[in-house]
């Protein structure tokens, strides 16, 4: 059998991906190294944070938006709970960037939002303790993302609808030429009209067959959760939020299912290599430290670490993702590089990496992710 698409790299975006083809009656064999969803990729740990204004600058605004759209419509087409719209809280000095960023975004695309001092930020949700040097961009839409319990509705929805599924399987080599790609895994090969390559950290590993190295670092990083009284800190009252100094950035979560308090440190991290096995939590002091002084300075002194995980970023030098076809290989579009802020996109760019294949092009301008950026 010849696939019309074959997609190395079955977690988020590769996931959706996979099932925006196989809807649209395409045949798409979904190739991953593990068994989606796994612990040694970036979308485990429950939960992730959807931002409509976003920080790192409004060309992103159309994609989030379509994003959500797209995950309500999930959240049908499977019958889970994949989104709480807790509202998102973002925080930082009247000087940030980031938050100008956001407050410019809101004005711009005219989403729901309001700004709060600190005083009104304390008052509204007495589990923060905000000093006056800080203001607040509360967006009313947004919320939380249940990540693992989107990956197993993609997966889902994706087989039901023909594709197949190949997991546990290292890609040993690549054979490509303008009408066929041959894909040798370990015990059997596959062959497609075009492929698509959403490997997360093993992206340049992949590629490396075609002779191809992109500017990409995984990175290490850590989040905790910590115990929180749930009158305070469940999700149906408090926010998820995030905070930017323009030194250092944190974001968290409310208690979703009595999980408690979620925070990570979005800044900084150990760099690793592609098949390097990340270290444990608590390896390194800052670990637990980081977090626990952040969330006593700015909330209660009171919460108590309950345990912690690692996972990885993959990152851009610009920390903007790369969303495009390979120089001289028409029939490969690669996703890649998105820096620890992409889960919320993968139901828009699953979507557009549909549309490439399909159509030759996206319905969104997404030539800020192109490669010869680089």
């Amino acid at each position: 059998m010849i696939y019309d698409v074959a997609i190395i790299g079955a977690g988020s975006m590769g996931m959706a991906a996979g099932y925006y083809l196989a809807k649209n009656g395409k045949t798409v064999a979904l190739i991953d190294s593990n068994n989606p969803p796994h612990s040694n990729g970036s979308h485990h740990g429950e939960t992730r944070i959807i931002r409509h204004a976003y920080g790192e600058g409004d060309s992103y605004v159309p994609l989030a938006l379509r994003s959500q759209e797209l995950w309500y419509e999930l959240e049908q087409a499977s019958n889970r709970k994949l989104f709480h719209q807790t509202g998102v809280l973002n925080i930082g000095s009247k000087e940030s960037i980031f938050l100008q960023n956001v407050i410019q975004s809101v004005e711009k695309y005219k989403l729901s939002a309001e700004i709060l001092t600190a005083q009104e930020i304390n008052k509204r949700w007495p589990g923060y303790h905000l000093p006056d040097s800080l203001i607040g961009c509360f967006e009313t839409n947004s919320g939380v993302l249940m990540s693992e319990e989107a990956i197993i509705a993609y997966r889902d929805l994706a087989i039901k609808h023909g594709a197949n599924l190949y997991t546990n399987s290292q890609v040993q080599h690549l054979n490509v030429t303008n009408d066929l790609t041959t894909i040798e895994l370990a015990d059997q090969h596959i062959e497609a009209k075009q492929l698509i390559i959403t490997a997360g950290k093993g992206t340049n590993q992949i590629l490396s067959l075609l002779g191809y190295e992109l500017p990409l670092q995984p990175v290490r990083k850590t989040f905790s959760w910590f115990e929180a009284k749930e009158e305070i800190y469940h999700s149906h009252t408090f926010p998820a939020w995030s905070y930017d100094n323009a030194i250092e950035i944190y974001y968290g979560f409310p208690s979703i299912d009595g999980a408690g308090i979620k925070i990570g440190r979005h800044d900084g991290g150990y760099p690793v290599q592609t098949k390097e096995t990340l270290k444990a939590f608590g390896t390194y002091p800052e670990d637990k430290q980081d977090v626990t002084q952040f969330i006593h300075q700015y909330m209660s002194a009171d919460l108590k670490h309950k345990q912690g995980k690692v996972c990885t970023y993959t990152n851009t030098p610009d920390g903007n993702f790369i969303i495009d076809r390979l120089p001289n290989y028409q029939n490969v579009i690669t996703a890649c590089g998105f820096s620890g802020h992409g889960f919320k996109f993968s139901s828009g760019v699953g979507e557009l990496l549909s549309q490439m294949v399909i159509h030759g092009k996206s319905s969104l301008d997404i030539g800020y992710f192109s490669l010869d950026r680089f």
